[in-house]
């Protein structure tokens, strides 16, 4: 079976959950800790990852392993409440099938969110950066293997791999609720352990200012399927060596948690605007 016809699969039971036609226009992947914003929707109804044939599951805490549909100001809206990460043993075009998903369901505009560490040390934890390009040190890409046309172009383009006009609009509406929102380059590593600090002053030397173990792979299918891509960060953590204490999971959970009100608040000015 093609990843085409695996999609057209997946969408049949994320709509036969869902009761039918689904009207979808924006797509989110919420990343951790992030994903209560989808519990916020209007009309919420949620589909489990285990009942879309095709999706991994997620294992790891602060995903919850949902898909979200329902309405933000009049928006419709499909969520991914977590995601999951090449280090928990997938390969890459596994990785990315779920934000494919999102796309075959109809959503032309992905915003795509992350926890991340902070390379750049102007950059405290919980402050959001809007992505504006990244580094792919993942090892691989999900376009490896054969290439299917009815989904996208065998070489495409990355040179606008972040929208600029939906960066644009990231930016006015966090600063009109107080936000710095600067935009950052994020370096996307295999994971799951954390960057050493000599690797992390290498990711400095090469242009980045962010790293984390997601994103990169999901922009990558997306901006092959067509779609255009906002990328937003919520820096978690100073990365190491940058810091004077050891990295945990829990301390991203954590920031994350604390800042979620003025992500959500940043995610519903968006797509105020997108509407």
């Amino acid at each position: 079976m093609t990843v085409y016809d695996e999609l057209q699969v997946a969408v049949s039971d994320v709509q036969a959950a869902l009761g039918g036609e689904l009207d979808a226009r924006v797509g989110l992947i919420l990343g951790s800790g992030l994903g209560a914003f989808a519990d916020s929707f209007a009309h919420l109804r949620k589909v489990p990852f285990a009942s879309v044939r095709g999706f991994p599951p997620a294992t790891i805490e602060g995903h919850a392993g949902n898909l979200a549909h329902g309405l933000v100001d009049n928006v419709p809206v499909l969520a991914l409440q977590g995601r999951v990460h090449f280090y928990e043993g997938h390969d890459l075009a596994r990785v990315v099938f779920p934000a494919r998903v999102l796309i075959a369901c109809g959503c032309k505009t992905l915003i795509i969110t992350n926890a991340a560490g902070g390379i750049d040390p102007t950059l405290a934890p919980g402050s959001i950066v809007v992505v504006r390009d990244h580094l792919n040190l993942m090892g691989g890409s999900p376009l490896r293997g054969p290439n299917e046309p009815r989904l996208g172009v065998r070489f495409p383009d990355m040179t606008q791999a972040y929208d600029a006009e939906l960066r644009q609009i990231a930016v006015e509406e966090g600063r009109a609720i107080g936000l710095e929102m600067r935009e950052g380059i994020y370096a996307g590593s295999p994971g799951p352990q954390y960057e050493t600090p000599a690797e992390v002053r290498m990711l400095r030397a090469l242009g980045a200012d962010l790293a984390g173990m997601s994103t990169v792979p999901e922009v990558i299918a997306a901006r092959h399927m067509g779609a255009r891509v906002l990328g937003l960060s919520c820096v978690t953590n100073l990365a190491a060596g940058l810091g004077d204490k050891p990295l945990t999971h829990q301390e991203v959970t954590e920031t994350a948690a604390r800042v979620r009100d003025q992500f959500q608040e940043l995610l519903r000015r968006i797509l105020r605007r997108l509407a």
